[in-house]
């Protein structure tokens, strides 16, 4: 089994930023060298895809309208991953989860393992 936990979530000003993280844990993590994703859902909307990170970070996606203002990174170390958001605006709004699994199962939103999520409120 594998834990997320996130964290960094709270109140930003528009044009502010804020990092989220993602403490990962369970003896099957690093064995499975697992990919990890951030995903979002403001009130009323469907969860929507923000980024995912491989194993290795030599591969990264960012969602094209989110492209330029966030960023995700990994320290394997720490067994956590990172989303950097810049330029924040209020309708990025939204609560925040990460998810664990392979490459493939994020992208599709298949994710076996997912975190509780941390709210993020942009004010105007």
């Amino acid at each position: 089994q594998v834990q997320l936990v996130e964290s960094g979530g709270g109140l930003a000003q528009a044009g502010g930023s804020l990092r989220l993280s993602c403490a990962a844990s369970g003896r099957t993590f690093s064995t499975y060298s697992y990919s990890m994703g951030w995903f979002r859902q403001a009130p009323g909307k469907e969860r929507e895809f923000v980024a995912v990170i491989s194993w290795s970070s030599g591969i990264t996606s960012v969602t094209d309208s989110m492209k330029g203002r966030f960023t995700i990174s990994r320290d394997n170390a720490k067994n956590t991953v990172y989303l950097q958001m810049n330029s924040l605006q209020p309708e990025d709004t939204a609560v925040y989860t990460c998810a664990a699994g392979a490459y493939r199962e994020l992208v599709d939103y298949r994710a076996p393992y997912w975190g509780q999520g941390t709210q993020v409120t942009v004010s105007s």
